[in-house]
């Protein structure tokens, strides 16, 4: 009987065997097998002998790791197998519950191909599965805990599976726990695959929408994908809010992946522009908020127009900006003013077709023959289009915008798309280009809006500083008077017309500080449109009158905003002017040290511009007086107006980014003046090589301030100044071998000032800050380190020496060490000598720079006195020593004391520039051992054993001598909790003198790194 059932059941896998093999070639036998193994469960006389059988069958999928195709149409076909049911009386019901059993063991084993294909399929069941299912809540509850389980599986491919089965389990009002676990895993997945499958798993909700945006920025352009196609499936438009959807078109159809982009234009297309906005391409702007994100509705249409999604020979789209320009279809309705998603639509179609035609029209003039036939056609095409949509005349288009100017300041936005739309008007007619300038002139003597506070007094509305109120409104105004006075030298004349009429009351000291701002709003739009001053020589009111009459005098005036206007203007006038003037600079200098803090913001801009420009050099060498450096130059002189003039450029700026801010400016505006100086500075450091007349003296100390500010716990709030530091720190070290040697001489320094204790100040602070300070040193040394380790961009490298390289930031930490080798040293320096000592043994050193290694030898003899006291140290130094040795060719040739100071003055073509006295005699004597601190009576003892030492090893002692001992004694193999417990034993059995000497006398024989005669009398 038995032997019967063993038969059966082996013809029943051969059966399912069968099967299998048949329906892993093609899909299309899938529908028809499922029916023959469900007729085939059907007449089994038990669902678990089925079961087991169709598991033997199944068995060898579970041994193949390779995703084939045949392997997937197995297991997609089990998967729907398993799902179908062929009645009431099926017991298909029982056969998945003791599938899933057997895929939960599966599941759990510990090989990994078993794990993920018993998760695949497991995963393949519950996508398929009807919601009529009958599974007891044991199972499912078991299968759940299982998969969660399974989602920190060490295989991907096991987390991918497990992740895409419970996302039906995901149910935000009930199952939080799974959410919660999906989004803890989005965070800490490294594999870009199963991050995809986590956003694409994720529910909708306010919980998953903020990870699904952020996802939009992932490293990985399938995360990026999924997140956008996640957000068409799952968001609908109304859903986001305004901020949301500028910020997913933004960063979605300017991604760097085609495909990303092409995901976000189909999410905008078919979800958003034709389900949401019925086509209309107005009215998805409406959607964007285009006055507060301009620049997202502009890319939006630009990429409607490129992909051809906006029919511009539609009439309704026509129709559209005909009534906006103020005629309807029939030429009598003349609205009085349109919206602002309309003016921008307006101006962006007919850019479009401005810019199409001239394109178009260049290729036909450019080819012959019928090909040239084409492209004229395309470009009468259009033309024929911008006329229909553009105002008839320039008169018309005057109306139209003073409609939109006297409605208010709500409509200020499209005068504005007006007057950009305006430089597409032509004004080669006479009578045209007579109407606009005067409009042109209208447009420069309008005044600054501005309000009336509580008190009675005039608030200027906007910057102040620009024309309008705002930079946007400044270049729209240019831009229009460029296209209207378009021969040479005519722009100018019309500006500098409007100048002198706006001055006189100036200076006549007869305006007030509205007509002082809006004289200097149009002289910096001059400034800011010119390149030269070529063509303002020679006039009633040139650049010199400009300067002398109002720039200089409205810096005097008791307005804050008129002294910021000022300065800026000068700032822009110093940048046109060939060789810099000592005035100005002079004046920019007063600004910075005295000024407002406006002022002082401004004043900072402009000085870092012309550095940047001239280099800071030749600014100085433009000022007669300039001699005090940063080793004379004290903060406190700072703020004294007598000692701007002779302080050098990078000094200054130097003593300002260092400077607190706070106690005289708002937290804003302390960081706004942080954040310009040190994205000047480093600007500074990445032009230095294009400036004629360059000093590099000063370079390293302004890398050290500005490595020290980034680690520094200000720099959390200066947002912009880190993430520009890290972009010029990731490129600086790499352009240059010089650069190099700026780094390693801004090493020291900078974790100098870093480390707590060291300067003034630091001490009183409590211990979590001082953890935490000492933590961002140790993470600056790490991070400058790496940056010497930065291959150089360039392939030759034949100047780069060790003065640039790793031997002589090792010499430069070895002298710092070392200088604290004498005198008590307290727990701060103990620790910040032992963190310097850690970067150094991690140096690495070439076999071609013999003479800094053969030096840092001899240094660093001291530098293990310095930290003997450290065991860990002094044994890494030790091993450091050992590979000295390994490298240097000549390790019994050690050099001279004049050798030495040669070297340390000039190594290769980079001056180490360090000053250390090299004793011969300490340089000569081997390093003593390290012993523990004793009491004096035993002390006394070792000192007597050591002389005798000593005196017994010198007389036999043959060899020249090692700064440190070249090789590491023999250490005793018993562990040290072993060595504690003998010690430990030894006093309990005898009295306690005697207990400490076998203890003292064990420790002589077993511990290598003893301290020396000197260190336990400093104890």
């Amino acid at each position: 009987m038995a032997e019967e059932e063993k038969a059966e059941n082996r013809q029943l896998v051969l059966k399912i065997a069968r099967i299998f093999d048949e329906v892993r070639t093609s899909h299309a036998t899938h529908v028809r097998r499922v029916k023959e193994l469900v007729a085939l469960r059907s007449s089994s006389p038990s669902a678990e002998d089925f079961c087991g059988a169709f598991c033997a069958a199944l068995t060898p999928v579970f041994d193949f790791n390779r995703k084939t195709a045949s392997a997937e149409r197995v297991i997609k076909f089990v998967a729907s197998f398993s799902c179908s049911r062929a009645g009431r009386d099926d017991s298909g019901d029982d056969f998945l519950e003791s599938f899933l059993r057997f895929l939960l063991k599966a599941a759990a084993a510990a090989n990994n191909t078993a794990r993920f294909r018993a998760c695949q399929i497991i995963s393949e069941i519950i996508m398929r599965l009807p919601d009529d299912a009958e599974v007891g809540d044991e199972v499912w509850d078991e299968v759940i805990d299982l998969l969660k389980l399974c989602t920190r599986d060490k295989v991907s491919a096991v987390r991918s599976s497990s992740i895409r089965a419970l996302a039906r389990f995901v149910d935000v009002s009930e199952n939080e726990d799974i959410l919660d676990l999906f989004l803890e895993n989005l965070e800490l997945e490294q594999n870009g695959d199963v991050r995809k499958i986590i956003v694409l798993s994720m529910p909708p909700s306010a919980k998953t929408l903020p990870k699904i945006i952020d996802c939009t920025l992932d490293v990985a352009e399938s995360v990026r994908k999924a997140a956008y196609a996640a957000l068409a499936s799952k968001f609908p438009l109304q859903s986001l809010s305004i901020k949301l959807r500028t910020t997913i078109l933004q960063r979605g159809l300017a991604d760097r992946s085609p495909a990303v982009a092409k995901e976000c234009l189909k999410l905008m297309r078919d979800e958003w522009l034709k389900k949401c906005c019925n086509g209309d391409p107005v009215e998805l702007l409406r959607y964007l908020d285009v006055e507060t994100y301009e620049s997202v509705g502009e890319l939006v249409i630009v990429t409607l127009l490129r992909e051809g999604l906006i029919d511009l020979k539609d009439s309704q789209t026509t129709e559209k900006i005909l009534v906006s320009k103020g005629d309807s279809v029939e030429g009598k309705c003349r609205p009085e003013v349109i919206d602002a998603e309309t003016a921008l639509f307006w101006r962006m179609v007919t850019k479009h077709l401005f810019h199409e035609a001239h394109t178009k029209g260049t290729d036909a003039a450019m080819t012959m023959g019928a090909e040239s036939e084409v492209y004229a056609a395309e470009a009468l095409d259009s033309n024929c289009l911008l006329d229909r949509i553009l105002p008839d005349s320039v008169s018309e288009y005057i109306e139209l915008f003073n409609a939109h100017l006297a409605a208010g300041s709500g409509y200020r936005f499209v005068s504005r798309q007006l007057l950009l739309l305006g430089a597409m008007l032509d004004y080669s007619d006479t009578s045209n280009r007579k109407v606009a300038s005067e409009f042109v002139e209208q447009l420069l003597h309008m005044g600054l809006d501005h309000e009336t506070d509580e008190n009675g007094n005039e608030v200027i509305v906007g910057d102040g500083f620009s024309l309008g109120g705002d930079r946007e409104w400044s270049a729209a105004v240019a831009e229009l008077t460029k296209k209207v006075h378009a021969a040479a030298g005519e722009f100018e004349e019309v500006v500098c017309t409007v100048v002198e009429e706006l001055a006189r009351p100036c200076r006549e000291r007869t305006a007030g500080s509205n007509q002082w701002l809006h004289c200097l709003a149009v002289i910096a739009l001059l400034l800011e449109n010119v390149t030269s001053f070529r063509y303002m020589q020679g006039r009633a009111f040139d650049s010199s009158e400009i300067l002398n009459s109002l720039l200089l005098p409205g810096i005097k005036q008791a307005s804050v905003d008129v002294q910021r206007a000022s300065i800026r203007c000068l700032g822009l006038f110093a940048l046109l002017e060939k060789d810099p003037s000592e005035s100005i600079i002079n004046q920019l200098k007063l600004s910075f040290t005295k000024g407002a803090p406006g002022v002082t913001f401004m004043a900072s801009k402009a000085l870092l511009d012309l550095a940047a420009w001239h280099g800071p050099d030749k600014l100085d060498k433009a000022t007669t007086n300039c001699y005090v450096s940063a080793a004379s130059f004290d903060h406190e002189q700072f703020c004294d107006a007598t000692e701007y003039s002779s302080v050098k450029l990078v000094d200054l700026l130097l003593g300002g980014l260092r400077r607190d801010w706070s106690p005289c400016v708002e937290a804003e505006e302390n960081h706004s003046i942080r954040e310009t100086l040190g994205e000047g500075l480093a600007k500074i450091l990445i032009l230095s090589r294009k400036f004629e007349e360059c000093d590099t003296k000063m370079h390293h100390v302004i890398l050290a301030s500005l490595v020290s500010l980034y680690f520094s716990s200000e720099s959390d709030k200066l947002h912009r100044l880190k993430q520009c530091l890290s972009v010029f720190f990731e490129i600086y070290t790499s352009l240059s071998s010089a650069h190099k040697e700026s780094l390693s001489k801004s090493f020291v320094p900078a974790i100098r000032s870093l480390w707590p204790g060291l300067q003034h100040g630091n001490s009183s602070r409590s211990n979590v800050i001082i953890s935490s300070m000492r933590k961002r040193a140790v993470q600056a040394s790490l991070f400058m380190l790496q940056m010497m380790r930065a291959p150089l961009f360039s392939k030759d490298a034949s100047s780069f020496d060790s003065g640039s390289g790793e031997e002589g930031l090792a010499i430069r930490i070895a002298v710092e060490v070392a200088s604290y080798l004498r005198g008590k040293k307290t727990a701060a320096e103990r620790s910040y000598l032992g963190s310097l000592c850690r970067v150094l043994v991690l140096l690495e050193f070439r076999v071609s720079e013999q003479n800094a290694v053969k030096l840092l030898r001899r240094i660093l003899n001291p530098v293990h006195l310095t930290v003997a006291a450290d065991r860990d140290v002094a044994k890494e130094l030790r091993r450091m020593a050992e590979r000295l040795r390994a490298v240097d060719r000549t390790p019994d040739e050690m050099l001279s004391v004049d050798q030495c100071r040669i070297i340390l003055g000039n190594v290769g073509a980079g001056k180490l520039e360090l000053s250390f006295d090299v004793d011969e005699e300490a340089a000569s004597t081997e390093a003593p051992p390290h012993t523990p601190f004793l009491p004096p009576s035993i002390r006394s003892r070792r000192r007597a054993k050591d002389r005798r030492d000593e005196a017994s090893s010198s007389s036999s002692s043959g060899e020249e001598e090692l700064p440190i001992p070249a090789t590491t004694p023999s250490v005793s193999s018993r562990s040290q909790r072993a060595s504690k417990t003998v010690a430990l034993s030894r006093i309990t059995a005898a009295g306690p003198t005697t207990g400490i000497d076998e203890e003292e006398e064990e420790d002589d024989e077993d511990d290598p790194g003893t301290e020396s005669d000197v260190t336990c009398e400093k104890e």
